[in-house]
């Protein structure tokens, strides 16, 4: 039997604002064309298919269409919920779907009863653990001790291990969570634990023959038959220098006999750039990066005005800029109230607060003429008034 897992589509997620939907869709067609020309039985989803609970009709449209899709080419699927699923939403008609090959498991009651499919040597049993919350799970098992996440996996593995003891044959657990000594990626991973007590320690996964994991949107080898696929599109510019794919896991008469990994394209690169606004706007370096998502990482010493607007007339995947200015802040001895406090005079108070927000820069020659011409009106007006 030929396994491809993958995990955390995310499906319905934004990228700094932009939809993401297309470039998935554009994923997922490539994933359809290796499950055909690799001839995979079936496919392993670990959770997170959508990205919220309650998601939009366009992120079920391409649900359906990837499904649907991925059955056409010839496998069955094993899907899983995660903590950006909506249990009820996500399993709605799971039953009639599982007779169509499309096995959704998001019920913790069904944990310990697997889906069983069939290859030449005999049957191999496909056990999904749905996201565990332990406050939901709680009236599940309601004799079990459960505070953590790492308790709910383990009282679950428990009856996976107890029930694959009983029935024999060859086994695959899907899983959500984080696993071992895995770290999320800043901003990227909404946390399942508080500190490290819902970290799932690797042993709780002993016995199946291969464990899929999700939660991580990198890949990771945690042991030769644990790991985590990632997710097939980078949702972070922490994430750009991870590969986006899933793992072939093929599975012999007694067991693994190989895994391989399967890149999947990526749609847009993503890059972090850094200089003035002048030179990104300007250099030629940076031309094959037009059609990338861009990190502008801005070293002007004053904040240059509509930054974001000029930079995605050249970079229109420009999606967040930071401010970095050459040299670094300036430490301010005094604060802003201390400033105003301490002004003589109109000019004085509004040079000030220019330099205040400029990071120590203060008015330039053109702008205190400027401002001397206003505060004179001004004053004028005033005393006639």
């Amino acid at each position: 039997m030929r396994i491809l897992h993958t995990s955390d589509w995310h499906i319905g997620r934004t990228f700094h604002g932009f939809s993401t939907l297309d470039a998935l869709r554009g994923v997922f067609d490539a994933l359809v064309e290796e499950v055909r020309a690799r001839k995979i039985d079936v496919v392993v989803v670990a959770g997170d298919v959508f990205d919220s609970g309650t998601p939009a009709a366009a992120a079920f449209e391409l649900l359906t269409d990837t499904l649907r899709a991925i059955r056409s080419a010839g496998a069955q699927l094993v899907v899983t919920s995660g903590n950006h699923d909506s249990a009820a939403r996500l399993g709605f008609q799971a039953p009639l779907l599982g007779a169509a090959g499309v096995h959704i498991i998001t019920d913790p009651r069904s944990v310990g009863t697997p889906v069983t499919i069939d290859d030449e040597h005999g049957p191999v049993h496909f056990y999904g653990l749905p996201y565990l919350e332990p406050a939901i799970v709680r009236s599940v098992w309601p004799d079990v001790d459960l505070r953590t996440q790492e308790q709910a996996i383990r009282h679950a593995m428990s009856l996976v291990n107890a029930d694959r003891s009983e029935r024999g044959g060859r086994s695959i657990v899907a899983s959500h969570c984080f696993a071992g000594d895995v770290e999320p990626t800043a901003g990227v991973e909404r946390e399942i634990r508080q500190g490290s007590l819902d970290v799932v320690p690797l042993v709780d996964f002993d016995g199946p023959d291969y464990v899929a994991l999700g939660h991580i949107h990198g890949r990771s080898r945690l042991a030769e038959n644990v790991r985590y696929s990632g997710a097939p599109l980078h949702y972070s510019f922490g994430e750009g220098d991870k590969p986006r794919g899933a793992w072939i896991v093929d599975l012999g008469a007694d067991g693994v006999e190989r895994i391989e990994w399967l890149d999947l394209p990526i749609p847009r690169r993503l890059v972090t750039l850094r200089g003035t606004l002048d030179e990104l706007l300007a250099d030629e370096r940076y031309r094959e990066h037009e059609g990338d998502w861009v990190c502008a990482v801005l070293t002007d010493v004053n904040p240059p005005l509509e930054p974001m607007r000029k930079l995605r007339a050249r970079f229109d995947g420009c999606a967040t800029i930071q401010l970095a200015p050459a040299g670094g802040v300036k430490e301010e001895r005094r604060t802003f109230r201390e400033r105003v406090e301490s002004a003589r005079s109109d000019r004085e108070l509004v040079d000030d607060f220019l330099t205040h927000v400029r990071n120590g820069e203060g008015a330039t020659d053109v702008e205190r003429e400027i401002i001397g011409e206003v505060v004179s009106t001004r004053e004028a007006a005033e005393t006639r008034a």
